[in-house]
């Protein structure tokens, strides 16, 4: 798709986008021209930060996505390069977290942990770049924790999840990197700094320095850095965490 100027439209897609860091890449990737599709469960929970990109001169639309499910994720590609225009930066940052220890851990708990941090990303990973190679350019991203690294005392959901969401992430980049692709895994280590932490850890928020936990939008802004590196010195995994945190 063109704008009114004869130039193709840019979009890009940000699955998992909470109030967090979802919200923060969108809005950050909204300031440099890009649609912002962004996609969670409950698209009508998404009507605030549609009005805030609008409100600050972007774009963006809310789509309803269960990233698990192949023929949505399949049709929400298909709507925005149809609808909206080429998708140029996809990130995948859906997550779910279960803690737990392993023999209370359920097998429909582990599994939906899993299909959401392995499943998903294979979904939307695959069909970024079904669209992205055809024009040998274009920058999936993935967001990672620290249990993508090592797996931790009741934490056997979660990490088996993560950890496999880094392999794909790898062999996503060694496959698709001298095609044109770049693909990069963030490893998230530490609290970020969202309406859902806050409330579900009031006293830490109150007992911490600001800089002691992750900035959504310094993590949004390394996203932005990541999808403008040269070809000739591109990142595939890069962790941030804030300067105390213990590692």
């Amino acid at each position: 798709m063109e704008d009114a100027m004869g130039n193709s439209k840019r979009a890009v897609i940000v699955v998992g986008a909470g109030e967090g860091t979802g919200a923060a890449v969108a809005k950050r990737f909204a300031r440099e021209g890009l649609i912002a599709c962004v996609a969670r469960r409950d698209a009508e929970a998404l009507s605030p930060l549609v009005e805030e990109i609008a409100a600050a001169g972007g774009q963006a639309r809310a789509f309803a996505l269960d990233a698990t499910d192949e023929d949505a994720v399949v049709e929400l590609f298909n709507t925005v390069e149809s609808e909206v225009g080429e998708v140029a930066v996809a990130v995948y940052n859906a997550a779910s977290i279960a803690i737990a220890p392993i023999v209370e851990t359920s097998t429909e708990t582990y599994r939906t942990v899993w299909e959401i941090s392995a499943l998903g990303a294979f979904l939307v990973g695959r069909e970024a770049a079904k669209r992205m190679l055809p024009r040998g350019s274009g920058t999936i991203l993935f967001t990672g924790a620290t249990a993508a690294l090592r797996g931790g005392a009741r934490f056997g959901a979660f990490a088996g999840g993560k950890h496999a969401q880094r392999a794909l992430a790898q062999s996503m980049a060694r496959e698709l990197g001298p095609q044109g692709i770049h693909v990069a895994h963030i490893i998230i280590d530490g609290i970020i700094d969202a309406p859902r932490s806050r409330q579900r850890m009031p006293q830490m928020f109150a007992d911490k320095a600001a800089d002691d936990v992750l900035d959504p939008n310094a993590i949004a802004q390394v996203y932005w850095q990541l999808a403008q590196q040269p070809r000739s010195a591109w990142t595939f995994e890069i962790d941030l965490r804030p300067a105390r945190e213990r590692w």
